[in-house]
């Protein structure tokens, strides 16, 4: 895909969806750790109605970590691996506690030390509440990079580092919520909804397909 399509397809996008959000519920950067942290195989609808009830109750590191592991679970018990998750996020309380003076640090390195932190959900926070210009590619961007031809790779941390290069620096901020949105609601796995798709011209899923 050449450079001037790239830009079509980022223009496109922003003109359906100027300002997109993490459809995750949060109101700091510490909520918004938590919640990517439980969200892994998870649904963002279903990590909300957990946090809805959570954060209310305990919404800092030494709150979450005063439940303990089978107070938190009682919270979480709904959203799919709660029980590993519980351990990550109590022992991610103590260290954010211990060593960070319960603030949340803006390094890669530092987030991806914490447990249940790995390279998307630290991704996920550098974008999100820190306004890093960082691409956290989940298996909605992975899909949408590979089918329309945006940033092909054989898995997500060539994907993550081929769009890092090619996406238009004014498009960086927000081109990973643009892209799992259209992932989650069009460019879905099974039957991609082409008909509805702002950038189905530019798409070249249907030239491979042949249509």
């Amino acid at each position: 895909m050449n450079k001037d399509k790239r830009q079509k397809i980022f223009e496109k996008l922003r003109q359906q969806n100027p300002n997109p959000k993490t459809e995750l519920k949060y109101t700091s950067p510490f909520e918004l750790l938590i919640s990517v942290i439980l969200s892994a195989q998870a649904t963002d609808v279903s990590v909300n109605k957990a946090t809805r009830k959570l954060y209310p109750v305990a919404n800092t590191p030494k709150q979450i970590y005063a439940l303990g592991i089978d107070g938190l679970k009682e919270y979480i018990k709904t959203i799919g691996l709660f029980n590993s998750k519980a351990n990550n996020v109590i022992k991610t309380c103590k260290i954010l506690t211990d060593e960070h003076d319960s603030i949340v640090p803006e390094t890669r390195e530092a987030l991806e030390a914490l447990p249940g932190v790995g390279r998307k959900t630290a991704n996920v926070v550098l974008n999100t509440a820190f306004g890093q210009p960082t691409m956290a590619v989940d298996t909605h961007i992975f899909r949408v990079s590979n089918r329309t031809g945006l940033a092909k790779g054989k898995d997500v941390v060539e994907v993550e580092k081929r769009l890092v290069k090619l996406v238009p620096d004014e498009f960086m901020m927000d081109a990973h919520h643009w892209l799992i949105l259209h992932g989650r609601y069009t460019c879905v796995a099974r039957t991609p909804r082409c008909g509805s798709c702002v950038i189905e011209e530019l798409c070249e899923f249907k030239k491979k397909m042949g249509n």
